[in-house]
């Protein structure tokens, strides 16, 4: 999915660029759809990553009260897990907030 963002918003800079726009109306309707498949993203990527904050901090509160190995480990492991969720959803953030920028710069030509 990161990669398919980071290709639509590549053509977005290209139709831009051009300053010519065949067939405005559909282009804007496609922008939209694409938007709302990568918001749909965005939002299971903002469960996933808030369910696994979730259990990092369980797991870390269980380690702690309960002094155990198998807490510690799991706790270690959630969030090496945790960390690279956050940055993937950071991207998809900032490139969902490119499209609709790119929306207005289009719509407004």
């Amino acid at each position: 999915m990161k990669e398919s963002l980071k290709e639509y918003n590549e053509y977005l800079d290209k139709v831009i660029k051009s300053k010519k726009v065949d067939n405005k109306e559909d282009l804007l309707e496609e922008i939209l759809i694409q938007i709302k498949f990568f918001q749909h993203e965005r939002l299971v990527h903002l469960i996933v990553t808030f369910m696994t904050a979730l259990a990092t901090i369980l797991f870390l509160f269980f380690s702690v009260l309960l002094e155990s190995i198998g807490m510690t480990l799991l706790f270690i492991i959630t969030f090496c897990l945790f960390v690279p969720y956050i940055f993937h959803y950071y991207y998809l953030e900032n490139g969902v907030q490119a499209l609709y920028k790119k929306y207005f710069q289009i719509k407004e030509k």
